[in-house]
């Protein structure tokens, strides 16, 4: 659940890179109304049409010219593959000054590296977001470049707040943080495709079998949040001897469910650590 902020943000974001995690987090901060949208630019490499499709639905700045962006912009939000990010940055290098804050939501990148990159002693605030952004629902961990202070994590703070909750950690847990939280979305959807393909099979309505599974995950969650319990505790509190839980449970511990989930989120991690070097 998002924090409330009271206070709007003056300074203008520019977005290099146009992909699905950039539109979560600009959705996200229209939605919050933190920020105008006129203080939004967008560009990217090459695909005019996505350009063009973020600039009709959100009314934000598009913009293709480097130098003019970099003049413009207060914040620069690095929302590129991570196979593209030298690039992009060697395209506005040139036109980057002392008070630019750069943000990064790259999987894999490290500050160390988008600092060597930039070549100059400006704050790189590394960020790793997830899609509820766009909804205002993000876990976000944040960590902090050689060159960032204090006062550039409370600005990515007050920023990121407004799509969700931030959290600071080490930027060695980064590669983590991404098989967890980053992607960890992608794991729930993956397991309710499964929970509505089977309720389906078993000849209940697809509306109806998506009307229940995705208010148990809500209500879930919010127990999860609501209560002083682990999720251990809230599991065990279902599980009854010999009851039906407890048969659909034993099944996952026959079939290694945690240690399957264990190593997903590992090779999330690796994945991340890959792209980093």
């Amino acid at each position: 659940m998002k924090k409330e902020v009271d206070d709007t943000m003056d300074k203008k974001i520019a977005f290099i890179g146009a992909g699905s995690m950039a539109e979560a987090i600009i959705s996200g901060l229209i939605q919050s109304q933190i920020i105008d949208k006129q203080q939004i630019i967008v560009t990217n490499r090459n695909n005019r049409q996505r350009i063009s499709y973020l600039k009709e639905k959100y009314q934000i700045i598009s913009m293709q010219n480097k130098q003019q962006l970099m003049e413009q912009a207060d914040i620069i939000l690095l929302a590129t593959k991570p196979c593209d990010m030298e690039q992009a940055i060697a395209s506005v290098q040139p036109y980057m000054r002392d008070n630019h804050l750069i943000l990064s939501v790259t999987a894999g990148m490290s500050t160390k590296r988008i600092e060597r990159w930039i070549g100059l002693k400006i704050p790189v605030i590394r960020a790793m977001p997830n899609t509820s952004a766009s909804i205002g629902y993000s876990a976000t961990a944040l960590c902090i470049g050689a060159y960032a202070t204090t006062e550039h994590l409370q600005i990515a703070e007050q920023l990121f707040n407004t799509i969700g909750t931030t959290v600071q950690v080490n930027e060695a847990e980064m590669h983590m943080v991404t098989g967890i939280s980053g992607s960890g979305p992608a794991y729930i959807y993956y397991l309710i495709e499964a929970m509505e393909q089977v309720a389906v099979e078993a000849g209940m309505s697809s509306a109806t079998a998506k009307q229940l599974i995705h208010q148990t995950l809500l209500g879930a969650g919010k127990m999860l949040n609501q209560t002083n319990e682990s999720a251990t505790e809230l599991r065990k509190k279902i599980t009854s001897p010999a009851g039906t839980t407890e048969a659909g449970i034993q099944t996952l511990e026959q079939n290694h469910f945690q240690q399957m989930i264990k190593n997903c989120i590992y090779a999330a991690r690796d994945r991340s650590i890959e792209l980093g070097e």
